[in-house]
């Protein structure tokens, strides 16, 4: 797409003008010093001396003026510029015929007047300024001829200057329109390089993959949101304008970039830098072919590996649709043909003991594939409003009765006897089964029953269920890959439990998160949105 075609800046002609009024100024004070000094004696004597003195007399402060104006004034630079060689023209003439000898050198410089006034304007207004120093010049030698005291010019000069006249005005128009064009282009380029440089910045300091810049001695000399953000910096401390050593912030890092300085070796192993100690993969590249500064790209491992999760999950889900009948109807038939040899007179007790544990597999494995499913499906949310305690309540009293002896260790507490939530009841019914189903199985020690908590309260507007156990507690190297599917510490687990509960927690706009219990144990926080929230479309 073409851009619009520019006029030139007022300030670029401003300057041209600028420097013409000095050059006149210049002009005014040589006519002031060949009239008022010894050193007119060696252009000769002045034919009309009164003449010569009053032109010189208030040629100076004219100049004068027009220096101030076209500095100080915002009046158009051209007609600044041709009111100035219109009395630059006057003031040749009457020079001219005062002082005969100097008649050569004031044509001279009136040439340069002139070609600085058609620089800065049109072409057609050059030309015409040129046409009224041509008239004055030939209007003097008639002047002059018709004189008693007759100067002896020839007319092939007057004649010469006057082409000269109009060669420089138009010469000095096209170069002028030349260099002004050239001006515009130059203008146009750097506002839109300064364009792309300011979208460039905007680009690197949003993306979410880190950027460092780092100098030979260690300093960062340039980092992005996301660069800082990994080195434990807040959105607030990135504002301050501060010295950052990469080694004082993150030294493995650091140790890192100077390896790599002396090897050229890249280490793909990940890094934990900040004091979140988050998993980053860096790499290296030389900003220089013989410089010491280093770009330094940090990738987060966290994301690289959700996004992995993504495209197995994604995968899973097409895969476990087509699978999911192949595999449940051998497991059906499995499973009535293992209940079917229980109910035989004839099976002994140990091989009884077989066929439970086959029956038992059966189950699990018929687990996984509803868990897979699960994902598979997506199902959107259908919130709905209702009370929280009254919830709770029925679910407890539901779970007891299809649940094994140890779920009387599961109670429940609450700090009002209603709290208002919207929320999919489906959703919240899964949620719970696999929080407290985990809580009864971990959250105990080998020598005590299992004592499980569900607690109803608010936190402001917000209606939260907490699900605590008096266990043993999660190990903190466990704690940030609680929600990543197909994470489980158990052998009989399939990972994929809590990764769902967050998962139907999103889809009704509330969160998962685990909060660590100082007295020992864990407790599962799920935070709601309030009564008065928007239902979802």
């Amino acid at each position: 797409m073409a851009l619009p075609k520019r006029r030139p800046s007022p300030s670029a002609l401003g300057r041209e003008l600028y420097l013409f009024a000095l050059y006149r100024l210049l002009e005014a004070s040589l006519l002031a010093l060949m009239v008022f000094s010894p050193a007119g004696a060696f252009i000769g004597a002045p034919r009309d001396a009164l003449l010569a003195e009053s032109v010189a007399f208030a040629y100076a402060p004219m100049a004068l003026v027009l220096v101030l104006y076209a500095r100080y004034s915002a009046a158009s630079p051209r007609g600044q510029a041709l009111v100035g060689a219109v009395i630059d023209i006057a003031v040749a003439a009457l020079i001219t015929h005062a002082l005969p000898g100097a008649g050569s050198g004031v044509a001279m410089m009136l040439m340069f007047n002139v070609g600085a006034a058609a620089l800065l304007v049109r072409i057609e207004l050059g030309l015409a300024v040129a046409a009224v120093a041509v008239l004055a010049l030939i209007g003097e030698y008639l002047w002059n001829s018709l004189s008693p005291d007759a100067y002896d010019r020839p007319l092939a000069e007057v004649l010469m200057f006057s082409v000269s006249f109009f060669a420089i005005a138009t010469i000095s128009n096209l170069l002028g329109r030349q260099l002004r064009e050239s001006q515009e282009l130059a203008e146009q380029r750097g506002a839109e390089a300064a364009n792309l440089s300011e979208v460039n910045g905007l680009i690197i300091r949003r993306m979410r993959i880190g950027v460092l810049l780092v100098d030979g001695g260690g300093y960062i000399r340039l980092a992005n949101e996301a660069a800082l953000l990994l080195l434990g910096e807040t959105r607030e401390e990135q504002t301050a304008q501060k010295p950052r050593n990469l080694r004082a912030m993150a030294p493995e890092l650091a140790a890192r970039v100077q390896a790599w300085q002396r090897s050229g070796e890249t280490d793909d192993t990940p890094l934990q830098i900040g004091e979140e100690r988050i998993e980053v993969l860096p790499r290296f590249a030389r900003l220089l072919a013989k410089g010491e500064t280093t770009l330094v790209f940090l990738d987060d491992a966290s994301m690289v590996s959700r996004r992995a999760e993504s495209l197995t999950l994604a995968a899973m889900g097409r895969f476990s649709a087509s699978l999911a009948h192949e595999i449940r109807n051998p497991l059906a038939a499995i499973s009535y043909a293992t209940q079917l040899l229980q109910e035989s007179q004839d099976i002994s007790a140990a091989d009884r003991r077989l066929l439970d544990i086959v029956h038992q597999q059966c189950l699990r494995t018929n687990g996984i594939v509803e868990s897979v499913l699960g994902l598979a499906r997506r199902e959107r949310a259908h919130p709905e409003h209702l009370d929280l305690v009254q919830f709770v309540r029925r679910f407890l009293e539901e779970f007891r009765l299809g649940s094994p002896p140890d779920a009387d260790g599961l109670s429940m507490s609450s700090a009002s006897g209603r709290q208002p939530a919207l929320v999919d009841p489906r959703h919240l019914q899964q949620v719970l089964t696999i929080l407290v189903q985990n809580a009864l199985r971990y959250g105990r020690t080998p020598d005590a029953p299992a004592r499980v908590i569900v607690r109803v309260e608010a936190r402001g507007n917000m209606p939260v269920l907490e699900v605590l156990d008096r266990g043993p507690g999660i190990p903190e190297t466990v704690v940030a890959q609680l929600f990543r599917p197909f994470f489980t510490t158990s052998e009989h687990g399939t990972g994929l439990g809590l990764y769902i509960a967050r998962e139907l927690c999103h889809a009704n706009g509330a969160s998962l998160d685990y909060v660590a219990v100082p007295a020992g144990g864990a407790c599962f926080r799920i935070t709601l949105p309030g009564p008065d929230a928007v239902l979802p479309l």
